[in-house]
């Protein structure tokens, strides 16, 4: 059952991303890197060590993968100013995983809602803007 309602989860996300704006696709990955934190603090504290590792990597694989989608040209200031912050960010959780830091894992997940909220707070009319051609 377990399996299957995580197989759901999978599906419905990746439906989602498929139909997503840009914006939607943020609002997800920064959502699922605040999950997968979330995870990995349960496995920390049920020593199920393996899994912190993997969930910790998948937050780093997502952290990076909002990075790299930073555009420094149009983003100015504030995409420079994300950049530093994600780059904090992996390394909080790499020490997090090294020395199974739970208060480091907290403050990255205070970091991520902080950005999520702001992200979130973006007016509709302002998600879909296209760049002219």
């Amino acid at each position: 059952m377990r399996g299957s309602l995580k197989a759901y989860r999978q599906v419905n996300v990746e439906s989602q991303k498929a139909e997503a704006s840009p914006h939607k696709v943020v609002q997800l990955l920064l959502g699922g890197s605040i999950d997968k934190l979330l995870q990995a603090k349960m496995a920390l504290d049920s020593n199920q060590v393996a899994k912190k590792g993997e969930l910790l990597g998948r937050t780093m694989e997502i952290i990076t993968h909002l990075k790299a989608s930073l555009d420094h040209e149009k983003g100015g200031e504030v995409a420079g100013n994300l950049d530093a912050l994600y780059d904090y960010m992996l390394r909080r959780i790499a020490e997090a995983n090294a020395e199974s830091d739970v208060a480091a894992i907290d403050e990255v997940i205070d970091l991520l809602k902080t950005v999520k909220e702001g992200w979130d707070a973006i007016p509709a009319e302002h998600h879909n803007i296209k760049q002219p051609a």
